[in-house]
């Protein structure tokens, strides 16, 4: 239990650091762009190689696709009222809180799966555990620019993301305590989970996002991401 609290910690950090370089000053867009670019190359090099594959092969194919399946509409049907809250709020109002409650909605099954690899006996997967810390960055970063220029206090900003960042701890040790009393297939469904609720996102919002902020460099930066996932995957 206290290695995934460390764990857990270590891949969280990114969104109270995130959120903290953000209140700092107003972050270029392109700069953004990239940066989501590059966690969005960690993602996919993540949920091929350290979700999906992985959930097979503890599994089966059945138990993965069905948490792929769950995984995906889960997200997509939350990421529904994200949207309905954007729309009866003011852009900039809005935008904040949203990426906040988008940063729970992908990290916390991301976080499972940490859990459920320590508990099983796998270990710490690198490739993940960059991806996730990459990718929650610049969530936090854009999340605590608008919100401190829709004139929130920046004490208000800090502890918010210091919630976001507890919450997935806390899934880090539920995924350790899961496995523990779960066989095979669930734990091939939990990694099924994390994977389809990711994709979703990554092609709903993170990869549009990334490519309207960056332009055409966002594919070479995703494909630097991607590579570094894999490399690291490995071990």
């Amino acid at each position: 239990m206290g290695e995934a609290l460390l764990w857990g910690a270590v891949a969280a950090s990114s969104l109270v650091i995130g959120a903290l370089l953000g209140l700092v000053g107003r972050w270029p867009r392109r700069t953004v762009g990239l940066v989501l670019a590059f966690g969005a190359g960690a993602l996919i090099s993540a949920v091929a190689f350290e979700l999906a594959q992985e959930g097979a092969r503890v599994g089966g194919t059945g138990a993965m696709a069905v948490g792929l399946a769950a995984g995906a509409l889960t997200y997509y049907l939350l990421d529904g009222v994200i949207e309905r809250m954007e729309a009866r709020r003011s852009a900039a109002a809005g935008a904040g809180p949203a990426l906040a409650l988008g940063a729970v909605l992908d990290g916390i099954p991301e976080q499972l799966v940490l859990g459920v690899g320590l508990a099983t006996g796998t270990g710490v997967s690198v490739g993940l555990l960059v991806a996730v810390f990459v990718s929650n960055l610049p969530e936090a970063i854009g999340s605590a620019n608008e919100m401190r220029a829709a004139g929130h206090p920046a004490r208000d900003i800090r502890l918010m993301w210091l919630g976001v960042a507890l919450l997935c701890v806390l899934a880090t040790v539920a995924g350790h305590g899961l496995a523990d009393v779960t066989t095979g297939p669930w734990n091939g469904a939990i990694d099924g989970f994390a994977a389809g609720a990711t994709l979703v996102m990554l092609i709903d919002s993170m990869i549009p996002t990334a490519a309207e902020r960056a332009g055409r460099p966002a594919g070479l930066a995703a494909m630097l991401g991607f590579a570094l996932g894999t490399a690291l995957s490995s071990f």
